[in-house]
């Protein structure tokens, strides 16, 4: 496809997924992104900032079918598709797109399930605007990362656009209008790496607000709101603006023919993807070598630039930070043995144990691993032994990664871990089991009584 206008190339190809043919190969795909997304959300719905907006916004809910997860109401497709997506990436559970760092489901489902309900679409129509909202998003991540990275966070900005394309697409736009969503996307994106960098509850609003505006772009193009259609690839433009040069759109038009939903990686830890590999370099030293926390006296690891930017952080103070350290996540691998919810509850923040290796965990950057990313997100891990032994491993990928993916069961086992205390254990079996097989769109998701109360506490 031409590339002498990128945001035409990606309408079009958006546009295709209206008639082109759904195999059961995307279409399994798609519900494995929907089944993962619910289980990012579902906990996520249990805690600020989402409680805190949900509340204070009740007098902006307005009418409408789509559901507020958060609190159970419905309402207009904005409002759902703001608070559904911060709630999907409070736990830091969701969906990455290693090739464009980049969590597309919190943003691009968010924003399509709540369009999908407000209309009364069938499943099918829900699947085929996820996929077409992953295709332009992602591609688009791939043209301007990394250096995109280096000052914005890319599910605040980039997901504007699968939240464009993906409601568009819901509201019969065509090619055309599809263009303009993505086009008025543009200049809404926002979301900055400082954010995140310490202490807030900003990082979850950043899809909040992508699911949001991405919306409010497809909902103004579907109605005929014309954008700049060469603000993708202008030189005062968004690649311009958010990245070290006007795109590298080659890139992200090559190979229309692989499907960006297929190659998801679905998190296995509950933290910042960029210590992933690291922690699995610890866990399986210690699955290997059956050593105890208390035994460690060193641990080292080297990643790729992003590990050591975002991630080194001997200090935590709170549960958005601990999500972000490496220092910290390793510290819960070794005494809890995993680093999943339990990981940041109060007692294991607090937790002496898990503060003692802390101080033990140093972190580099690699320039090998550095130059392979973001394409590969690979570790070394050096861990010493009190009694002398120097063990060390290197981890190539991520458990989770599309070249290590979890299985449909491993995916099923993540749901229910993360569901059930939330909505019970017959509700998550049900609701895992019709976004498995039903042709309905999901519903409403009652909360457990007990799960409120906690949420309040």
């Amino acid at each position: 496809m031409a590339t002498d206008n990128p945001l035409l190339a990606l309408a079009a190809h958006g546009a295709s997924w209206r008639t082109r043919e759904l195999t059961p190969h995307v279409a399994h795909h798609a519900r494995r992104a929907l089944i993962d997304w619910f289980a990012a959300l579902l906990p996520g719905c249990l805690h600020p900032p989402a409680t805190l907006l949900s509340a204070a916004m009740a007098g902006e809910r307005g009418t409408g079918r789509a559901i507020n997860y958060v609190d159970g109401n419905t309402g207009g497709t904005r409002y759902a598709a703001l608070l559904n997506a911060t709630a999907s990436h409070t736990v830091e559970f969701d969906d990455i797109f290693r090739d464009a760092g980049y969590h597309p489901g919190c943003p691009t489902i968010g924003a399509a399930l709540a369009c999908a309900q407000a209309q009364g679409s069938t499943l099918e129509e829900l699947l085929r605007a996820i996929t077409a909202g992953y295709e332009v998003s992602c591609r688009i991540g791939m043209a301007v990362q990394p250096s995109h990275y280096k000052y914005w966070h890319t599910t605040g900005t980039v997901g504007t656009f699968g939240a464009a394309a993906a409601v568009a697409l819901l509201l019969g736009a065509d090619e055309k209008r599809i263009a303009h969503a993505i086009a008025t996307a543009a200049t809404f994106a926002g979301g900055l790496q400082q954010a995140f960098r310490s202490d807030g509850m900003s990082k979850p609003l950043h899809p909040g607000h992508a699911a949001d505006a991405g919306a409010l772009a497809g909902i103004a193009g579907a109605a005929g709101v014309t954008g700049a259609l060469d603000v993708l690839h202008g030189p005062v433009g968004f690649a311009a603006a958010t990245s070290e040069d006007t795109g590298k759109w080659h890139k992200a038009l090559a190979d229309l023919d692989r499907v960006c939903i297929t190659e998801m990686t679905f998190k296995n830890h509950g933290c910042c993807g960029h210590i992933f590999a690291g922690l699995d370099g610890v866990r399986d030293l210690q699955l290997a070598n059956k050593f105890a926390a208390e035994d460690v006296a060193k641990v080292h690891i080297g990643g790729y630039s992003a590990t050591k930017d975002v991630c080194d952080r001997p200090s935590v103070n709170s549960e958005q930070e601990a999500r972000f350290s490496a220092q910290y996540t390793v510290g819960a691998m070794l005494v809890l043995g995993g680093v999943r919810v339990a990981a940041f509850e109060p007692a294991n923040l607090n937790n002496p144990a898990i503060r003692a290796v802390m101080p033990k965990v140093s972190v580099s950057m690699d320039p090998e691993l550095a130059d392979a990313y973001p394409g590969k997100r690979a570790a070394k891990v050096w861990i010493t032994l009190k009694d002398g032994r120097e063990l060390y491993h290197y981890a190539p990928t991520r458990k989770g990664d599309p070249d290590a993916p979890l299985s449909d069961a491993e995916l099923g086992d993540k749901f229910s871990e993360l569901t059930v205390p939330v909505i019970g254990e017959a509700a998550s079996t049900a609701l895992l089991d019709a976004l498995w097989h039903s042709d309905a769109l999901p519903g409403q998701v009652p909360l457990l009584a007990n799960a409120h109360k906690h949420a309040a506490e």
